[in-house]
């Protein structure tokens, strides 16, 4: 039984306003018919809600940045994002429900064959603004240059149009890109892997992320998240171990 007084830390306007970040292909987009959300990150929310006995609302963005920000600044209640320190500051996060990897994309005649390869002086990296990759990249990269996109979906457009020389991010959204233009490879492997949760602000306190917290190793193990990236048929994402 969950107390009133943790359900009110999550609903202080008497629903859960769950921001949904359309920069992931992989856990969220718009129905082409209804053009509402649907995905990963939807149905969590939708089953959270359910779980507290409250209606949910959904807050769309384009960008894990801007959602963060509403995070933050509690126009929403909870989001879905990459677990990162600097985020991490000020957002509770779960464990990960599901894992995503990111991945370098470069043109087929490119000297880069590796992904070791990547940072050095001469290349320009381009990534989404705000994004898990940005924040990773910023502190792994030493020697390249990073180049910041507006959003995950413009990466590609950039790396085309200002003729830069690699391009970071989810590996399914570069795939999707390659069959826009002609000539574009990935390198073997990836960079990094994402680690995705849920988050609620720290300043809800320590009971809202206990409760959050549970309810993410419960959508796990009774397989509810596996079940969302059937139904969705989503690829290059898998359940996130327990814990």
């Amino acid at each position: 039984m969950i107390s009133s007084r943790t359900i009110q830390s999550f609903v202080p306007s008497g629903r859960l306003r769950a921001a949904i970040n359309l920069g992931n292909p992989i856990l969220a987009k718009l129905d082409n018919v209804t053009s509402k959300p649907v995905g990963v990150s939807v149905d969590l929310a939708s089953a959270f809600a359910l779980r507290l006995g409250v209606e949910v609302e959904f807050a769309v963005f384009e960008t894990a940045g801007k959602a963060v920000e509403a995070l933050m600044h509690e126009d929403v209640d909870v989001g879905f994002f990459a677990i990162d320190p600097l985020r991490g500051q000020g957002i509770s996060f779960t464990p990960a429900y599901v894992l995503i990897e990111g991945s370098y994309m470069v043109r087929a005649d490119s000297d880069i064959q590796s992904n070791d390869e990547v940072d050095r002086t001469e290349h320009r990296v381009t990534v989404g603004k705000g994004s898990a990759y940005d924040l990773f990249l910023t502190r792994e990269l030493k020697r390249a240059e990073i180049v910041r996109a507006p959003s995950s979906q413009a990466v590609v457009d950039m790396f085309i149009n200002r003729e830069l020389d690699v391009a970071a991010g989810v590996k399914q959204q570069l795939e999707a890109d390659m069959k826009r233009y002609p000539n574009l490879r990935l390198l073997p492997g990836r960079f990094m892997v994402i680690q995705q949760a849920m988050g609620v602000a720290k300043s809800r306190g320590s009971d809202a992320a206990d409760e959050l917290r549970l309810f993410i190793e419960s959508a796990k193990s009774i397989g509810l998240v596996q079940e969302s990236l059937s139904r969705h048929r989503v690829e290059g994402a898998s359940v996130a171990p327990k814990g």
